[in-house]
């Protein structure tokens, strides 16, 4: 396995997670209340805004691409939290259980991670950021349709993996836009 990618790996998860960390100082676990609905919604704006960017070329309120794919990885997270623990109508965890949570969740992401890059022989060098954008959307749009389905699917990995790729696949484009 490649040690470099797997450091890469890992610095842009942290990366991801301070930010996080910073979020839930200024605003608790908010999250928490977001609905499976909401939380897919809430993704598909920021992989929206994503490719608009990356058609247009240009930002009217400065903020750029990379911001975006951290808020992928980290609503991913998110996503992967609210499966396992449902939501709630009030923040009811404390930031040091959020941060648990979000560790775990996290842990899990960059080893699945770490064992496909090994099993695809890093096969995302060679891609394009615009593609990871687009099957990020692809993963969002199957997220919707499998809560559409109630969960009642017949052959998908359901929510969790999705949520999985779009953990992967923000961090691959964190890193090749580190690399520009």
């Amino acid at each position: 396995m490649n040690e470099h990618t797997n450091t890469q790996f890992e610095q842009a998860m942290a990366e991801c997670r301070g930010l996080f960390a910073d979020k839930l100082h200024d605003y608790k676990a908010s999250w928490r209340i977001l609905r499976p609905s909401s939380l897919t919604d809430q993704l598909f704006i920021k992989a929206k805004r994503i490719r608009s960017l990356e058609i247009k070329k240009e930002s009217l309120v400065g903020e750029g691409i990379r911001p975006e794919f951290i808020a992928l990885v980290n609503y991913g997270i998110v996503g992967l939290i609210q499966l396992s623990h449902g939501f709630a109508d009030t923040v009811d965890i404390s930031n040091d259980e959020a941060l648990r949570l979000y560790d775990h969740y996290a842990h899990e992401a960059l080893e699945l991670m770490k064992r496909k890059n090994h099993d695809y022989d890093e096969a995302w060098r060679g891609m394009r950021v615009s593609s990871y954008t687009d099957l990020i959307l692809t993963k969002i749009e199957r997220i919707k349709e499998i809560e559409n389905l109630g969960g009642e699917t017949l052959v998908s990995e359901g929510a969790e993996g999705n949520y999985m790729d779009i953990v992967n696949y923000a961090v691959f484009g964190l890193i090749k836009l580190s690399e520009k």
